[in-house]
């Protein structure tokens, strides 16, 4: 019988994973965190605040209200991103999660790091042999993570297809067990972004700025503040014109961000008249034609989730859709760029903002 989570109160042997269990012990047994003793007559708060290495946790934790829960009686299992597993998170992202006005956003996420049980390693090994090599998780967030092992090492998928290594495992606590992770596990993505305004038509709105669906690409594009470069980019390709066209198009849209993770100078460059022709095939290569929505992409993906496409340019893309109904987009250089904002709706087509530039072979 498959084992679940609520049957590892049953469990009474401690099985680390080697990578995990190179940690120090202390006498007890209780492995350090950050070089700080974790003591198991303590509660998961208690023991948060003593590491050094979870002090974005520990701020998220009480910013979300939720100190008075994780030190009642539980148990609970928590799996605890570390400090450098939020700094991976787009810049901006935790001092937006952190504001008043989006504490059900930074609830709903760090929730989905908590289990409503006592899951030692060994415990969470065995269901995830006895389910066959993947078991699902369900968190008191309502989201389900899905553990599997690489090796001697747990992993955890979230709903976004993000992976996080357990690297510090079974740190027990008076009222559970904490995990240390490396990464920060995530909602599906129409979850997280319920509470991300919408226009009056609802169409999304792009940093900030609402998107009119009556609109055509080009007026839209240019009311963006995150795509002001794309925005000159186009202008100085001349295709200004043809975005304004019938189409219909489908157009994935870096950030200024993604522009400027680009090797310094690159944007200059292209830029130049005389570097035309290549900045028209970089810009094209993000045009598909046709409306492909995420629904689109659903309905017409394989077995594996895969779309294949031609663009504009004559180049490659692939877009991977995944459960969650998150999109992932592959170019033929061998990038994987999200779609930030999905499905932004346009009268010749549709927009997908991407957080990467996507390149020709």
């Amino acid at each position: 019988m498959t084992r679940t989570f609520k049957a590892t109160l049953l469990a009474a042997t401690m099985l680390t994973p080697a990578a995990a269990f190179a940690e120090s012990h202390e006498m007890g047994g209780n492995p350090t965190v950050g070089g700080a003793p974790m003591m198991a007559d303590m509660n998961i708060i208690e023991n948060a605040v003593n590491s050094p290495i979870h002090t974005t946790l520990v701020a998220a934790v009480q910013a979300a209200g939720l100190v008075d829960t994780l030190q009642g009686e539980g148990p609970f299992t928590v799996f605890a991103p570390t400090d450098d597993a939020f700094a991976k998170l787009p810049e901006g992202t935790v001092e937006t999660l952190v504001m008043p006005e989006n504490k059900d956003q930074l609830t709903k996420i760090l929730t989905c790091h908590v289990v409503a049980a006592d899951a030692m390693s060994d415990a969470i090994m065995g269901m995830i042999e006895d389910d066959g090599g993947r078991h699902p998780v369900p968190t008191v967030g309502g989201c389900t993570l899905q553990a599997f092992m690489d090796g001697d090492d747990i992993k955890l998928e979230d709903e976004q297809g993000n992976i996080a290594t357990v690297t510090i495992a079974d740190v027990d606590q008076s009222n559970g067990v904490i995990h240390v992770i490396d990464t920060v596990l995530l909602p599906a993505q129409e979850e997280a972004a319920a509470s991300e305004s919408m226009g009056a038509d609802g169409n999304p709105t792009v940093g900030g700025a609402p998107m009119m669906a009556d609109m055509n690409i080009i007026e839209n594009a240019v009311n963006s503040p995150i795509n002001t470069t794309l925005v000159a980019a186009v202008q100085a390709a001349g295709l200004a014109e043809t975005l304004q066209g019938d189409g219909p198009f489908t157009v994935f849209a870096p950030t200024d961000d993604a522009f400027a993770a680009l090797p310094a100078g690159t944007v200059e460059s292209l830029l130049q008249p005389e570097n035309r022709a290549t900045l028209t095939k970089v810009l094209t290569a993000h045009v598909v034609p046709g409306t492909w929505t995420s629904q689109a992409f659903m309905d017409a993906a394989d077995s594996e989730g895969f779309v294949h496409m031609e663009t504009v340019s004559g180049d490659a893309l692939s877009a991977q859709v995944k459960s969650s109904g998150n999109v992932y987009i592959f170019d033929e250089s061998g990038n994987v760029r999200d779609v930030v904002t999905a499905d932004v709706m346009q009268s010749n087509g549709v927009i997908h903002v991407v957080d990467g530039v996507l390149l020709p072979e």
